[in-house]
């Protein structure tokens, strides 16, 4: 029997700046950036959510509606810290997850009930050693496939913990909103709605062939697995131990370069910190993009020798986006290192090159950081107001 726990940080970056400023538990917390200036929010707590704020949303409109929220910038040196100890504690568990992004891991728990006992009663386990040693909250949904787990484990925010047996998968989906469904946005929604397919139920009622005509073969495929609780293939080709990876899924599709660009360079800066924690290395980038009809790109380069800071992932990771991005609005993008390496991990040439140097003084303020002297933001996430990137000619 295959048991899959997929854990989910509560608010993890709001969260942290709770927990390392206590003076403002309670009240709305935005993470991103700093009112009167270009971005957006990449995490806001639960007060801040009532109000209307989500990720994604643009700094200025966060602010409109929850002017009196306390505005944060993003410490990602702090997020991945507190990521890496909370990773640990999920491999005390079990050695095999795969690490979705910097604030979700999937872990198979398949075969564990020796050691932790009943799955609810090792997720209770997991859920109290991460408050205990973090300070964090998480939730876990746990189900024979990773698809659902992860679907339950956003169901009962903050601190939940949802079981779906086995073979209750299609049952547990019926149940949920349209919405609810991970993968499937609001313009997909509204293209159903305008046939009058606005329920599970209503989907549930459709035949693949009915799909397939309605949002084409990858589109109608997903939504038929989905619904139905069968894993559509979240994961495919992830493994922990070979890369790193996180993703952006949007409220609403983006086709803004700006939005984009400051997504990936914020991922980059979040990986290249993971590598550090992990004192590994990668030479390869590899960037996902999923448009508005479910269609899906992938596209990988190697270089020769290792990235030694997020600027080289940045700007590689730019360039993969004007080579295969077609300029329609994207739902969802990714961003990975592969091939991780441990072996050649400071093993650089004889003189160092400028980008070296500026490598090494963001890996020394990351620890400095991490250590607790206080905050790091990188200059290109401080956004100007009179600043518009464009795409390059």
């Amino acid at each position: 029997m295959s048991i899959f726990f997929h854990i989910d940080l509560d608010a993890f970056f709001a969260a942290a700046e709770v927990l390392d400023d206590p003076s403002i538990a309670g009240k709305p917390v935005v993470v991103g950036a700093t009112p009167g200036h270009r971005g957006v929010v990449s995490t806001c707590s639960y007060e801040a959510r009532r109000f209307g704020v989500h990720s994604a949303m643009p700094i200025s409109e966060a602010f409109r509606l929850c002017p009196e929220a306390v505005f944060k910038p993003v410490r990602m040196a702090r997020y991945a810290e507190l990521s890496t100890l909370v990773l640990a504690v999920f491999e005390y568990f079990t050695p095999d997850l795969v690490r979705v992004s910097i604030d979700e891991a999937s872990l198979d728990m398949s075969g564990t009930e020796r050691l932790w006992g009943h799955p609810a009663d090792a997720a209770a386990m997991i859920r109290d050693k991460v408050r205990v040693e973090t300070g964090l909250s998480i939730s876990i949904g746990i189900a024979s496939n990773r698809y659902v787990a992860k679907i339950a484990s956003g169901t009962m925010k903050p601190a939940g913990l949802v079981v779906v047996p086995e073979g209750g998968e299609a049952e547990f989906m019926k149940n949920l909103r349209l919405k609810d469904l991970w993968g499937v946005g609001p313009r997909t929604r509204e293209r159903l709605a305008e046939l009058g397919i606005d329920t599970m139920e209503r989907v549930l009622a459709l035949t693949p062939e009915s799909l397939l005509s309605i949002l084409g073969k990858a589109g109608g495929d997903f939504i038929y697995k989905a619904a139905r609780g069968i894993d559509p293939g979240m994961y495919s080709g992830e493994t922990k131990s070979r890369s790193v990876s996180t993703e952006t899924t949007f409220e609403k599709d983006v086709s803004d370069y700006g939005i984009l660009e400051e997504r990936l360079l914020g991922m980059a800066e979040e990986l290249i910190a993971r590598l550090y924690a992990e004192g590994a290395c990668s030479c390869c980038v590899a960037l996902k993009l999923r448009y508005g009809d479910f269609e899906t790109l992938s596209v990988q380069e190697t270089r020769p020798e290792p990235f030694t800071g997020s600027s080289g992932v940045y700007d590689l990771a730019k360039a993969l986006l004007y080579r295969k991005w077609n300029g329609r609005p994207l739902r969802l993008i990714g961003l990975g290192l592969t091939g991780l390496d441990k072996t050649t991990v400071g093993q650089g040439s004889l003189f160092e090159e400028p980008g070296d140097r500026a490598a090494r003084v963001e890996k020394a303020g990351i620890e400095a950081a991490r250590r607790g002297f206080g905050k790091l933001t990188r200059a290109r996430l401080v956004s100007r107001p009179d600043f518009t990137p464009k795409k390059p000619s």
